[in-house]
C-alpha cells in the first residue's frame, strides 16, 4: 500500500438526466463540470463560457460611492492634492495604478504613497498621515487597505485631512470613522462581496470617469488573480477581459514585465499567478514597493525594460532568502504541536508569508512565522492556515494578545509583544485539539470524476479550457485515473520528478509528478496505482497528446517488493514502520535503525503496528513465514533473501527412482557407496549428492544400515512410507521453501504471499510416496 498525502474528497456526480438541460455540443464530462459548479441551464453555461462586461454591477450600488465621487470631483475643482495610499503586494500595487489612472484622467493633482513594510509596517500609520498633511495633501484615498485603521482615521480627523477608505479585507468589530468607506462586505445592496482590492479600486475609477476604463483591465486581472479571491461572477469577468487586454496592451511597463517573464502568446491565469504576481510582490517584500508602481506607470519602453529586469533580480534574491529561512525554520518545528510558531531575529519579515506557506505544505499544520524585533520588544510576521481551520476567526478569539492583526481565513499578518508568543501557541494549539481531528490536518483534494483513459482526448481537454480562467472558487478540475503503469521512472537532472505511463489496448497516457521522484521505489511491479491530477495537453514535435499532471497518488492494495540479491535498506525509506525478520539475526543487510527479529521472536510478537515486513533469510519452515504474515497482514512485504549454498544440489528423486535404488540395495546386500557411485552415475545419471540422500532416507527408515561408508540391506520391521523419514520431509520442505522464496518468479511469489494473507488459507498438500 501507499498512502496519499491528501484526503481525496469526491464531488457529487450530477444525475445523468441533468446533462440534457445543457443544450450545448460539449462532452458529458465537461457538462458535469458545469453542473458541479451550480450551472444547470444552457443560458447559465453560455454566460459562464462567454463573460460579458455588461454583466458587471453598477459601482454606485456600493455604499459610500456617491459620497466618494462627489468629494473627489470637489477636490479636482478646488485643485486639492490627492494621495492614493496603497499596499505593497501585487493587489495593492495594481489597485494604486488603477486609481491613479482614473484620477489623472479627470484632471486630479495626485500622487501615490505606499508604506515601507520594514519601517512602517502594514497599512496606514499615524506618522505617514501627519507627513502627508504637512506635505500639502488634502485628501487620502486608501486602496486595498485601511479597514482596520481605526486610530489612523481619528488622527486624520484631528489634523483636518479627509480619508476615503476602499478595501476588501475582513472588517473587524470596530469600523474606522472617516469621510466614507467603500467596501463590498459593508454594502448590503451590492450583490458580489468577493472583489479584490483592485476590483474595488476599479469600481471607484469607473464611477469617477463615468465609464469602464477597459484599457486598465490588465491591472485588474493582475490584482484579482494574484490576491487569490474567488474567480467567479465579477472577478471572473475582470480576469477574463484583463487577460485579453494584456495580450495587446500598449502600456510599456506591462510589456516589459511580460518580456522578462517570458510570456508569449495569450497570457493565462498561471502567467499571473506564477510569474507576474511573484515579481511584483518581491519588490515590496524586500524593500520599497515604489519600483513596482513606477514600472506599471512607466511610458518609455527602454526605461521600463531596465526596471523590469531590476524587479526580476529582486525576485531571484527573494527566492534565496525564502529558502534560507525555510531551512532554518524547519529545524525549529515541533512536530508534536498542532500549530507551528517559529521566530528568529534577523529574518526578513517581507517573505515570512511565503515561508509560512511552505511550512504548511510540508507539515500540514497552520504556520506562523515571526521576525523578532528586540529593540521594540515585539515579534512581527505572517501566518498561513490549512483548509479546515479559519485562521482569522481562530486568532480573533485571542485578539488581546496582538498589537496589530488582520487578514483572512487562510492568511494573516500580525504584530505582538515577544512575551505573548508562548500564550499564543498554547491558545491556538488547544483550540486546534478541540476543534480538529487528525484527518483534518491532511491536505484536501476535491476530485471531479474518476475517468478511464478511453474517456480522455485532446478535444475534451480543449472543451474543458472553456471554464478558464481557473482559480479560487473555480478550481482547475481534478480527475482520478486507475491503472497498472507500463512504465515508472524518475526524470529531471536530479531525478526528483516522477513519470508514469498508463497504457490500454487503444491508447497510452503519461502522468508527470513534479517533486514525486522519491516515490518510484515505493511502487512495486504489476501494481494498480490511483493517480489524481489536472489534465493538460503536451505539445512536442508537432504532436499533441493528453497528459495528467500529478497532484497525488495512492496504492490501496498490498505490495510485494522483490529485492532478492539486493540490499533492502538501500531501496526502502526508513519511516519507523518497517520490521525485518532474519533466520538467526544475520544483520548484514539491515540498516542499524531498522527493527529486527528472529523468526521465533516474530512468531511470539504482535507486529500489527508495523506497515512493512521484510525477510532477509530463509525460514526453517514455510509455515513460520505463513504464520507471521497471517498474524500481521502487512501493507507491504519486502523479500530480500539472498541465494544460499544449495543444501540439496539435485533434482528430487521420483518414486520410481527410490524403488530402483532400493532394488539395487536388496540385490547387492552390502556395498561401499563411494565405490558404487561411478557405475550408478553411468547407468542412472544420479549424482553423488542424490545417491547419498536416498541412502540416508533408507537408513532413516530402517531399510538399510549406513556405517563407515558401507550401505547394508536390512529387513524392515514394518512397512513404512517415505514420508515417515525426517530426512525426506526436511528435504521436501527445504526444496519447497527454496522453490517459492528463491526460484519463483515475481507473479508466483506474490500469489503465494496472498494465500498467506487470506484468512481462509488453503492448506498445501504434500506428496506422500510409499513402498
Amino acid at each position: 500500500m501507499l498512502s496519499s498525502k491528501a484526503n481525496w474528497k469526491y464531488i457529487n456526480q450530477p444525475p445523468v438526466e441533468e446533462r440534457d438541460s445543457i443544450d450545448i455540443a460539449i462532452s458529458p464530462i465537461v457538462k458535469d463540470l458545469f453542473l458541479q459548479r451550480g450551472m444547470k441551464t444552457t443560458e447559465e453555461v453560455k454566460q459562464f463560457m462567454q463573460p460579458d462586461l455588461n454583466h458587471l454591477q453598477d459601482p454606485f450600488l456600493l455604499n459610500g460611492m456617491d459620497k466618494a465621487v462627489e468629494r473627489i470631483h470637489e477636490a479636482v475643482e478646488r485643485h486639492e492634492k490627492i494621495v492614493v495610499y496603497g499596499d505593497y503586494d501585487a493587489d495593492g500595487v495594481s489597485s494604486t495604478v488603477v486609481l491613479l489612472h482614473a484620477l489623472k484622467k479627470i484632471g486630479a493633482e495626485c500622487e501615490y504613497y505606499i508604506p515601507n513594510r520594514f519601517t512602517e509596517g502594514y497599512g496606514p500609520n499615524e506618522a505617514a498621515f501627519r507627513n502627508l498633511q504637512q506635505s500639502g495633501f488634502d485628501l487620502i484615498i486608501t486602496v486595498d487597505t485601511g479597514i482596520a485603521s481605526v486610530h489612523e482615521a481619528e488622527v486624520a480627523k484631528e489634523i483636518g485631512i479627509d480619508v476615503i477608505i476602499t478595501d476588501h479585507h475582513e472588517p473587524q468589530s470596530e469600523i474606522p470613522d472617516c469621510y466614507t468607506i467603500i467596501h463590498p462586505k459593508l454594502s448590503e445592496g451590492y450583490p458580489f462581496k468577493e472583489l479584490a482590492g483592485v476590483g474595488v479600486s476599479l469600481k471607484l475609477a469607473q464611477a469617477l470617469i463615468g465609464e469602464l476604463p477597459v484599457e486598465i483591465l490588465p491591472y485588474a486581472a493582475i490584482g484579482t488573480i494574484a490576491d487569490l479571491v474567488p474567480l467567479v461572477s465579477e472577478n471572473r469577468i475582470l480576469a477574463t477581459f484583463g487577460l485579453k487586454e494584456m495580450q495587446s496592451t500598449a502600456y510599456a511597463g506591462l510589456n516589459a514585465l511580460k518580456q522578462v517573464c517570458r510570456i508569449e502568446g495569450d497570457p493565462t491565469e498561471e502567467d499571473i499567478g506564477f510569474r507576474i504576481g511573484p515579481r511584483l510582490n518581491a519588490v515590496g517584500r524586500l524593500g520599497d514597493a515604489d519600483l513596482a508602481v513606477d514600472l506599471l506607470l512607466e511610458e518609455d519602453a527602454e526605461i521600463a525594460l531596465e526596471m523590469a529586469n531590476e524587479i526580476n533580480q529582486v525576485n531571484e534574491q527573494r527566492k534565496k532568502i525564502v529558502q534560507d529561512i525555510v531551512d532554518e525554520a524547519m529545524e525549529m518545528v515541533q512536530t508534536d504541536k498542532r500549530v507551528i510558531i517559529v521566530a528568529k531575529e534577523g529574518w526578513n519579515e517581507g517573505v515570512l508569508g511565503i515561508v509560512a506557506s511552505k511550512l504548511v505544505q510540508k507539515y500540514d499544520r497552520p504556520a506562523i512565522v515571526l521576525a523578532v524585533k528586540p529593540e521594540q520588544g515585539v515579534i512581527k510576521g505572517s501566518a498561513r492556515s490549512i483548509p479546515a481551520f479559519d485562521l482569522f476567526e481562530g486568532c480573533m478569539t485571542v485578539r488581546e494578545l496582538f498589537t496589530q492583526f488582520g487578514g483572512h481565513a487562510q492568511a494573516a499578518g500580525m504584530t505582538l509583544p515577544a512575551e505573548n508568543m508562548e500564550p499564543l501557541e498554547t491558545a491556538l494549539n488547544d483550540l486546534l485539539f478541540e476543534r480538529l481531528s487528525e484527518e483534518d490536518f491532511k491536505q484536501e483534494l476535491y476530485i471531479n470524476a474518476i475517468l478511464d483513459m478511453e474517456d480522455i482526448d485532446v478535444s475534451m481537454i480543449e472543451e474543458m479550457e472553456k471554464l478558464s480562467p481557473f482559480g479560487m472558487g473555480n478550481p482547475k478540475p481534478l480527475f482520478e485515473i486507475n491503472g497498472v503503469p507500463k512504465e515508472v521512472r524518475q526524470i529531471g537532472s536530479r531525478k526528483n520528478h516522477l513519470k508514469l505511463q498508463f497504457a490500454s489496448a487503444d491508447t497510452k497516457m503519461d502522468m508527470v509528478g513534479f517533486g514525486f521522484g522519491e516515490l518510484k521505489e515505493a511502487i512495486s511491479p504489476y501494481t494498480e496505482v490511483s493517480v489524481a491530477g489536472e489534465l493538460s495537453i503536451n505539445e512536442w514535435n508537432g504532436s499533441r497528446n493528453a497528459q495528467l499532471m500529478l497532484e497525488d497518488l495512492k496504492i490501496t492494495a498490498w505490495q510485494l517488493f522483490d529485492f532478492r540479491g539486493k540490499k533492502a535498506e538501500q531501496l526502502l525509506p526508513d519511516t519507523g514502520k518497517e520490521v525485518f525478520v532474519c533466520k538467526d539475526l544475520d544483520l548484514t543487510q539491515i540498516a542499524e535503525q531498522q527493527e529486527t527479529y528472529t523468526y521465533q521472536e516474530a512468531l511470539s510478537t504482535d507486529l500489527r503496528s508495523y506497515q512493512t515486513i521484510g525477510f532477509t533469510e530463509l525460514p526453517a519452515s514455510l509455515h513460520d513465514m505463513e504464520e507471521i504474515i497471517r498474524q500481521m497482514n502487512p501493507d507491504n512485504i519486502v523479500i530480500a533473501i539472498r541465494r544460499v549454498p544449495n543444501q540439496y544440489p539435485f533434482q528430487f528423486p521420483s518414486r520410481k527412482e527410490f524403488i530402483d535404488y532400493y532394488t539395487l540395495i536388496k540385490q547387492h546386500k552390502k556395498f561401499r557407496v563411494a565405490e558404487m557411485q561411478k557405475a550408478i552415475e553411468q547407468h542412472r545419471g544420479w549424482n553423488e549428492a542424490k545417491v547419498n540422500f536416498m541412502s540416508d532416507v533408507f537408513a532413516d527408515l530402517g531399510f538399510a544400515e549406513k556405517k563407515e561408508g558401507w550401505l547394508r540391506y536390512t529387513t524392515p520391521a514394518t512397512k513404512k512410507d517415505l514420508s515417515e523419514s525426517m530426512i525426506y520431509q526436511h528435504c521436501i520442505k527445504q526444496k519447497e521453501t527454496e522453490r517459492i522464496l528463491i526460484y519463483s518468479n515475481y507473479q508466483d511469489l506474490k500469489k503465494w504471499f496472498e494465500s498467506c494473507m487470506d484468512t481462509s488459507m488453503n492448506q498445501k498438500e504434500e506428496a506422500m510416496y510409499g513402498l
